[in-house]
């Protein structure tokens, strides 16, 4: 049994932020707290986007608190330059991060701690950081018919990049209506035969500059959901599509003609309830993804709307927990704040039997 005051699940954004926190407060890696990463290499969910996803393109990168990331070569896969940096954000700041490491559950321990059972053994601790994101866990909506659809079916988190066989002369349905959807398509569209963009909802794309006022009133939408306890939804989904040059091009070559939902699939494509069809070779879901939160099961914390009522980043039904990277803090500058505001909270919490003195957040 390993024995520490606070267990940090997951190290890319939101993870390592708190960690950088804990070690500015005083807390020693490796004594004091550990960070525990289910990913074979750092750069969190970074290191498995797709090779055509530059540094160049990634929709608002923030810097990591105590270190910038400085002369990156735009060109070059974010996979590498940020796995990169955050490789060496673990090392110049000694978090000692443990991987690779499932993370089981996390159950009640002895003496009023928690239980961190995991791959490599359990740790007891008394507060836990969820930075655990969403990646592992692609949303595929499910429609009639899909089972037995003769193409190749892939989700964003499989996405090969634009020229693998999958699109190459094929006739390709992306679905759903965010930024990677929009990516996608603007990329596929040069390789496939015919592609169709289907959403949910109209998307709303926005013009000009996307000033702090409007940014905070986006995460307060996303933080009026979990106060409440239900499902976050993405600052992206509220915030609408950034109209970039690209995106005009593609507009006039008809690329961003957006359909409504299908009602069900074919075998060889997908059809609307008004009877009309369009062939498919491959569907290919931009259909986001879910917070990654089922080792937290044991503890109760799900309200009955589905989501985790949250004050700040604590759960409301258990203090000792703190959710970082989980709907309004999800964002890179979004985790950097939260895993500050985490760390303050959990000194607290710990304050009346902590002997040590750390220092101010």
């Amino acid at each position: 049994m390993n024995y520490v005051e606070a267990v940090v699940v997951g190290a890319g954004q939101a993870g390592l932020s708190s960690a950088y926190h804990l070690r500015r407060s005083g807390f020693e890696p490796g004594r004091d707290f550990v960070v525990l990463d289910h990913s074979p290499h750092p750069g969190g969910a970074w290191q498995f986007r797709w090779p055509t996803l530059t540094y160049g393109r990634v929709h608002g990168m923030h810097a990591l608190p105590g270190m910038e990331l400085t002369g990156a070569d735009p060109d070059r896969p974010s996979s590498e330059v940020i796995g990169g940096y955050f490789a060496d954000y673990e090392r110049a700041f000694d978090l000692r991060v443990r991987r690779p490491v499932d993370v089981r559950e996390v159950r009640e321990g002895s003496a009023g701690r928690l239980a961190v059972d995991t791959s490599a053994g359990v740790w007891e601790t008394r507060a836990v950081i969820n930075a655990t994101g969403t990646w592992d866990r692609p949303f595929w909506p499910r429609f009639p018919g899909q089972d037995g659809f003769r193409g190749r079916q892939l989700h964003t988190a499989q996405y090969p990049g634009p020229d693998a066989d999958a699109f190459r002369g094929k006739h390709v349905v992306v679905v759903g209506g965010g930024t990677s959807a929009v990516q996608h398509l603007l990329e596929v569209s040069r390789h496939a035969a015919a592609t169709t963009w289907v959403t949910r909802r109209p998307p709303a794309f926005r013009e000009g500059p996307f000033d702090e006022e409007q940014g905070r009133a986006a995460v307060s939408l996303v933080e009026d959901r979990v106060r409440v306890g239900l499902p976050p939804r993405s600052v992206v989904s509220v915030t609408g599509l950034p109209m970039t040059e690209e995106m005009r091009r593609a507009r006039e070559r008809g690329v961003l003609e957006r359909h409504p939902m299908f009602t069900r699939i074919l075998p060889d494509g997908v059809a609307w309830a008004d009877g009309s069809t369009v062939r498919a070779d491959t569907i290919l879901w931009a259909t986001g993804f879910r917070p990654v939160i089922d080792h937290l099961a044991p503890l109760r914390l799900r309200e009955p709307g589905g989501g985790i009522r949250l004050e700040g980043t604590r759960a409301v039904r258990d203090p000792r927990v703190h959710l970082v990277g989980y709907g309004p803090s999800a964002s890179t500058i979004g985790a950097n704040r939260a895993g500050r505001s985490a760390v303050r909270d959990i000194r607290a919490l710990l304050a009346s039997t902590d002997r040590r003195e750390p220092v101010p957040v």
